[in-house]
C-alpha cells in the first residue's frame, strides 16, 4: 500500500472513530492488510499538519 493510501486510510479512521485510535486499531479494522508497524513508520516519517489533512480531505467533504 503506498504512502497516500495509507494517509487517506488513517485520515478515515480518525474521522469515523469514537474511541481513542491507534495503529494496532486501524491493522484491525482492516483485517491486518495493512500491518499496525506500516502506519507507525509512516506516521514517523514526518509531522503531519491539519492544513496536509485538510488537503487529503478536502475533495470529500466539499
Amino acid at each position: 500500500m503506498n504512502n497516500t493510501a495509507i494517509f487517506e486510510l488513517y485520515s478515515d479512521y480518525l474521522l469515523t472513530s469514537f474511541s481513542s485510535t491507534t495503529a494496532t486499531g486501524l491493522s484491525d479494522m482492516v483485517d491486518g492488510s495493512i500491518s499496525h508497524d506500516q502506519v507507525t513508520r509512516f506516521l514517523s516519517k514526518q509531522d503531519f499538519t491539519s492544513a496536509d489533512r485538510w488537503k487529503a480531505l478536502k475533495k470529500n467533504i466539499r
